[in-house]
């Protein structure tokens, strides 16, 4: 598992470097120059796709979606100056409640 964070890691510290490097011909710079709304529609797009590829029960096809909503969640991250450790940090404090059974409000839809 160690690899699939150092490659979230190394993906990351790319797009962060190619956000100050801006680049010809980089999609990722492309990606900030257009701004938040075409990086969030793309992460929306991936998103859907996503769902659709594991809808049709296709693993490679989820699988390539999974890594494109990643590689977009990223961009987001980076555009929206959220690092690794902002995640990390509410993940690790979401683990410390694993297996506790979440109590949710119930809504009375007649009212």
């Amino acid at each position: 598992m160690d690899s699939i964070k150092d490659s979230i890691k190394n993906d990351y510290e790319t797009i962060l470097a190619r956000r100050d490097a801006k680049e010809d011909g980089s999609y990722t710079c492309y990606l900030f120059e257009q701004g938040i709304d075409k990086i969030l529609k793309k992460v929306g797009e991936e998103s859907t796709e996503m769902v659709i590829a594991a809808k049709n029960g296709v693993k490679d096809e989820t699988v390539g979606e999974i890594c494109d909503l990643i590689y977009h969640t990223l961009v987001m991250m980076v555009d929206q100056g959220i690092t690794l450790e902002d995640v990390k940090e509410v993940l690790d404090k979401r683990a410390e409640k694993a297996g506790n059974l979440k109590k949710f409000h119930v809504v009375d839809k007649n009212s």
